[in-house]
């Protein structure tokens, strides 16, 4: 995809973006670790647009300047805003129909309120996590972030739920299949999938109720089956596919926004997704948006 640069294992350095010539530069990674063995550099990466953990030896890698990153990345951020223009449409027919069938459903006319489901989004990659917040703040989801290495969520889990008591849980970060350690069925093959259901199952143990606590899990190629059966309602990859970084803010916005007496299709909450079925995928869940009335603004005199 790019004229490969020549580069020696010294130029590379952490935070360069980078690709691999040995996957024809097909992915962008950002280096967040370097490692040495037997005068052998290696880098961890996680991906730039997308969420796959990934090393590479440092030879290998080329490292991108900025006037080819925004080449490499404009069909990515058109995609993201198609796809964020889709699921605003939908967002606001569904305001417009909630609105309609509100008002409509009294006698009296009265002003109304609605509380969208709170989240807590935990997440393994900090750059991700902002870029998460600045779509949730956009589209009104009430969100608390917070950035937690995939090994530390299971431990860290039970007590942040206690804390901020959300409707909905995100666990995410970055993921990766890898054949050399084992089949695509033992989930001791991927790098951080056994950390994101040994969450999800310690999150089930304070509310065991799939409509009490929605839960997304997972990132790119996780082990899908473990996750959902572990308790969660949407998780990837069912496909072992790579899924975007902003997919599981579309999932968890669609739940959000959604009357809690409205059970919502699966392929609903998947359609406007930038990975869609191959990458996402879940159980039919209700929402949790309520609405209450009367609606009175107070004022200091």
């Amino acid at each position: 995809m790019f004229g490969l640069i020549g580069v020696t294992t010294v130029d590379i350095k952490l935070m360069d973006i980078v690709a691999r010539r040995s996957y024809n530069c097909d992915i962008l990674f950002r280096v967040i670790d370097i490692t040495e063995t037997n005068g052998q550099k290696t880098a961890i990466l996680y991906g730039e647009d997308y969420r796959l953990v990934a090393d590479a030896p440092c030879e290998d890698l080329v490292t991108i300047n900025q006037s080819e990153r925004n080449k490499f990345t404009q069909e990515y951020r058109s995609l993201e805003e198609q796809s964020f223009r889709l699921f605003a449409q939908d967002i606001d027919l569904l305001k417009q129909r909630q609105e309609y069938e509100t008002t409509g459903g009294y006698a009296k006319q009265s002003n109304y309120f609605q509380i969208p489901g709170k989240v807590l989004h935990l997440d393994g990659d900090e750059a991700y996590l902002k870029k998460c917040l600045t779509v949730y703040e956009k589209i009104g989801i009430p969100v608390f972030g917070m950035h937690c290495n995939e090994k530390e969520m299971p431990q860290k889990i039970g007590q942040l739920l206690d804390y901020y008591r959300p409707d909905i849980l995100v666990i995410t970060g970055h993921d990766a299949y890898s054949r050399a350690k084992g089949k695509i069925t033992d989930i001791n093959a991927y790098r951080h999938s056994k950390h994101f259901v040994q969450a999800v199952i310690e999150a089930r143990r304070k509310t065991p109720h799939l409509d009490q606590l929605v839960i997304f899990a997972g990132a790119c190629q996780s082990h899908f089956e473990s996750l959902i059966h572990a308790g969660a309602n949407y998780a990837s990859s069912p496909a072992r596919i790579n899924i975007h970084a902003l997919d599981p803010v579309y999932i968890v916005a669609k739940i959000s926004l959604t009357p809690f007496m409205e059970r919502i299709n699966v392929w609903d909450v998947l359609r406007n997704t930038l990975t869609g079925e191959k990458g996402l995928g879940g159980i039919e869940t209700k929402g949790v948006l309520r609405t209450g009335m009367p609606y009175r603004p107070v004022y200091d005199e």
